[in-house]
């Protein structure tokens, strides 16, 4: 335990209004001494004391009140400036000197100190410390407007609202202002000092005006902007996803800050997100949201600073749906406690209420707007489209060829009639990045710099790719094929997957400056060792699952027994491969399929597939095994293969014996055979397509990455951390074979570990959202009228030439605009109309004009003079609140 320093815990006291030794006063262990602890001297307490609230006071009126020489005291004053306890202005010549509040005021100046704060972390704890302790007693107090601090719109959501006042308007502070800087956020670098950053950054984010900039400036903790530079700072700020606030002791109308703040760092901020305490900081307004326009696109539930928005649904139902939050008891009108509070609201944030939303959102891997790009394509707004499915992925033409579509899977128009014909939609949309001239490219966010190595061109790694790009940070993928693409190029048959459209959508991230390096095997040619020496600060392995399985049958190591995948390789990279004869391919998946269909084209008399599902139990699409049977492959169900009959060394045969069941009562995987049921089938060549394998290589030789016993890598489901923290993995070498949309979910998800892994002191979970999605009750929904025309389909391909081009056509943009009208509009956003602090960055993500403020408050800041008497006004009145509302719950039986 440290001495105490009286002095500077007498000037805590005085900041405080306390005396030291009366009941409430400010002991060592409280934040308020504790923060000053580290850097103040009892010198420069004795100085301190000196000091007068808001009464600036040159260095020889301090010097006669502390009774030292004036070039002392003045040594001593710069100091207590510099380290952010008082602030100091030129004045006519001299400077003058004085104190302000802890918050806002010297917590945020000590913080913006970096030196000191990465010296003496305990100054950043004592910061988070004191919002706890002193917000915790603050709950229900303050009425709307009289916050410490405030919320002040994004001034285009309440352009439109006549009942606006001038101090609500952002523009007014910076016209009335003639000096500017920016610092960095002072709670971010208490965030990222104590290991709980949120990967928001605090780098020029907040903007001091007039007094406070000067200060800022003086003491290096900011650099001077112009009022032009001023704007443009708010303006990246609102389209970066952040809101603002204002220091609001100042009186109406007044402040000498302007904060851009994000609701999973920002201290203030945390009153409403964890006391609930939200008049305290709230402007004047509220979210309101139009049904007959909102298309649940998520967009703004994902941008709420304090998570006040949910996706619901729109729909009518025949049971109770939420579709509006209410709070019987808020700090208003209940006695608020430790068991009301929310501490965990960094990591519990929540998307979708109770009963649910939109089936296609929810049941998409990568959660992408579907209810949303539909209802732009029905606007002919394609190139909006475009960009809203590219915020999930990147990759919407690719996709549009080859989704297992379990959107439309859901889809609720498909238990009426036919579901939507959601991925031709998409498909039609996708084209534009066929065309260079109207391909979306997406903005550059920040420009970060780092270098980030990812191992594996596949869908996986190119997600990460992306993403990482927008930030501004510098990519280099390492591909040890020659092509990119992974098994979207290798592994996809042309008719289904054309070359060219992999490769479109590969050149957008060539032009946002991604490097890629084919014929590089990491692990054999470099090492993650080497690359780390050459900079590389994290590393996203995305391999997939490249190899074939074996059967282990007798026969299998013949020369025409081969693997499906090495197969599809080889024809794909363009090699003379033929099959002569009966060909055999063993297996049931999509893959397998793909095996069969490439097998007709390269010379086979005949190809029949055998598997051992059943029918209705194959794992391939239903279209998929159409399409195959449209080409005369017979499907062969029911059959395990039992060993390859050889001739002289030759394949001429496989012998198969029936398949009873696949799955145990359980579901798990335990073939039961009859033996008595045998039946030999001739064969030229057999084909493998049972599954597929994760071949490491040397690529984790000396890292700590651990693997299971079928080699998938084993990290975090959530950040995709692995035993090595610098290395991320994810797609089929995390999970195992999946679809691309798996892998491109995945994708996305490394590149935000990633960001805050390589940032200093940001934590990979906090303000993190779980994307965790619920459908609605399909069962229980009540539909009125709507759109009778029936399913648009691309028109057929009569050819019956088989060749490796894709003949699957497109929808026209008549058959477009009739099937996005079939949309029945299931979801729709909700608002938690207390908890929403109006700070209308919702607004501004909404591409439907579906969602705005109402100025619902009426109030208007008031100096710190004036604080004091309105809380005890609040006070009173909410006491009375507390009793008729326990008066109430006595008489209906509440709790």
């Amino acid at each position: 335990m440290q001495e105490v320093k009286y002095k500077v815990l007498e000037f805590a006291n005085k900041v405080s209004k306390k005396k030291m030794g009366e009941k409430g006063a400010i002991g060592p262990q409280d934040p308020e001494y504790m923060i000053l602890e580290p850097v103040v001297t009892e010198q420069m307490g004795e100085v301190a004391l000196a000091l007068e609230f808001r009464k600036p006071q040159s260095v020889a009126e301090v010097a006669a009140i502390c009774k030292k020489d004036e070039e002392t005291t003045r040594i001593l004053l710069e100091q207590l400036a510099t380290d952010g306890v008082c602030f100091v202005n030129n004045k006519e010549g001299v400077d003058k000197y004085w104190y302000d509040t802890w918050v806002p005021g010297i917590m945020e100046m000590m913080a913006n100190n970096l030196e000191n704060v990465h010296k003496h972390p305990q100054i950043a704890q004592a910061f988070n410390d004191y919002g706890i302790v002193r917000g915790a007693k603050s709950v229900g107090m303050f009425p709307v407007g009289v916050g410490l601090m405030r919320v002040i719109p994004i001034e285009t959501a309440i352009s439109g609202e006549t009942r606006r006042a001038s101090y609500e308007e952002i523009s007014k502070y910076l016209n009335e202002s003639t000096i500017f800087s920016v610092s960095d956020c002072a709670c971010r670098t208490v965030r990222e000092s104590m290991g709980e950053g949120c990967g928001h950054l605090k780098e020029d984010m907040c903007i001091q005006l007039g007094h406070a900039a000067e200060y800022y400036i003086r003491t290096k903790r900011a650099r001077q902007v112009t009022r032009e530079e001023a704007f443009e700072i708010i303006r990246r700020a609102e389209e970066n996803g952040l809101m603002h606030q204002i220091p609001n002791l100042d009186g109406s109308g007044k402040t000498h800050a302007i904060c851009n703040c994000c609701g999973c760092s920002c201290l203030s901020l945390r009153t409403a997100e964890m006391f609930y305490n939200v008049d305290m900081v709230r402007s004047n307004y509220v979210s309101v949201v139009d049904r007959d326009k909102c298309v649940a696109c998520g967009e703004c539930v994902q941008n709420c600073p304090v998570n006040a928005l949910h996706l619901g649904q729109k729909l009518c139902s025949s049971k109770p749906v939420v579709d509006k939050i209410e709070r019987k008891y808020t700090p208003r009108n209940k006695e608020w406690g430790p068991e009301e509070w929310n501490p965990e609201y960094r990591t519990n944030r929540t998307d979708v209420v109770d009963s649910g939303t939109s089936p296609c959102k929810t049941n998409c891997p990568a959660h992408i707007s579907v209810q949303g790009y539909i209802k732009l394509a029905s606007q002919q707004r394609y190139t909006e489209a475009l960009e809203l499915i590219k915020k999930e992925n990147p990759f919407p033409a690719v996709c549009g060829r080859i989704c297992p579509k379990k959107c439309e899977d859901a889809c609720t128009r498909g238990d009426i009639d036919d579901p939507l014909a959601i991925d031709d939609i998409k498909k039609f949309i996708a084209e534009q990045d066929m065309d260079e001239s109207k391909r979306f490219i997406p903005k550059k966010r920040h420009d970060y710099g780092k270098k980030i190595a990812i191992v594996g061109a596949g869908p996986s790694g190119l997600s990460c790719a992306y993403y990482l790009a927008i930030d501004g940070y510098k990519v280099t993928v390492f591909e040890k094929q020659q092509l990119l693409g992974g098994m979207l190029t290798l592994g996809i048959p042309a008719f289904r997957l054309e070359k060219t459209v992999v490769q479109a959508e590969i050149d957008i991230l060539r032009e946002m400056g991604v490097e890629f390096k084919t014929g590089i095997e990491v692990g054999k040619d470099i090492s993650l060792q080497e690359l780390r020496e050459q900079g590389y600060k994290a590393f996203y392995l995305a391999i997939g699952a490249q190899q074939g399985r074996s059967l282990g049958i007798e026969g299998e190591e013949a020369e025409n027994v081969i693997s499906g995948i090495e197969f599809l390789r080889e024809v794909n990279l363009g090699s003379d491969k033929k099959l002569t004869g009966n060909v055999v391919v063993i297996g049931g998946g999509n893959v397998a399929i793909d095996v069969a269909r490439t097998a007709s084209r390269v010379g086979s008399q005949s190809v029949a597939m055998y598997c051992l599902e059943a029918r209705n139990e194959m794992v391939a699409l239903p279209e998929e095994i159409e399409e195959a049977e449209n080409e005369h492959i017979a499907m062969n169900n029911s059959w395990g293969p039992k060993r390859i009959v050889l001739t002289e060394g030759k394949v001429t045969g496989v012998e198969f014996k029936k398949c009873l069941s696949v799955f145990d009562e359980q579901k798990k995987f335990h073939p039961v055979y009859d033996e008595e049921q045998i039946i030999t089938v001739p064969a030229d060549a057999v084909l493998l397509s049972i599954g597929q394998s994760i071949e490491w290589g040397t690529l984790l030789e000396e890292s700590k990455v651990q693997t299971k016993p079928n080699k998938a890598a084993i990290a975090d489901s959530f950040t995709l951390q692995s035993g090595e923290p610098d290395i991320f993995i994810g797609g089929d070498a995390l999970t195992g074979p999946r679809f691309a949309i798996d892998a491109i979910a995945l994708g996305k998800e490394a590149s935000i570990s990633i960001h805050r892994f390589v940032q200093p002191g940001q934590s990979l979970v906090n303000g993190r959202d779980r994307r965790e999605y619920t459908a609605l009750d399909k069962e229980s929904l009540v539909l009125g009228d709507y759109d009778t025309t029936p399913r648009q389909r691309v028109a057929p391909n009569h050819s019956k030439a088989l060749s490796f081009s894709d003949n699957r056509g497109i929808l026209t943009e008549e058959q477009v605009k009739k099937e996005t009208d079939r949309c029945l509009g299931c979801g729709a956003t909700i608002v938690d109309e207390y908890l929403c602090v109006g700070c209308g960055q919702c607004t501004t993500k909404c591409k439907f004009e579906a969602i705005s403020l109402k100025r619902v408050y009426d109030g208007a800041g008031l100096s710190y003079e004036q604080v004091k008497p309105a809380v005890i006004k609040t006070a009173l009145k909410r006491k009375v609140r507390i009793t008729v509302q326990k008066v109430q719950d006595v008489f209906t039986g509440a709790n």
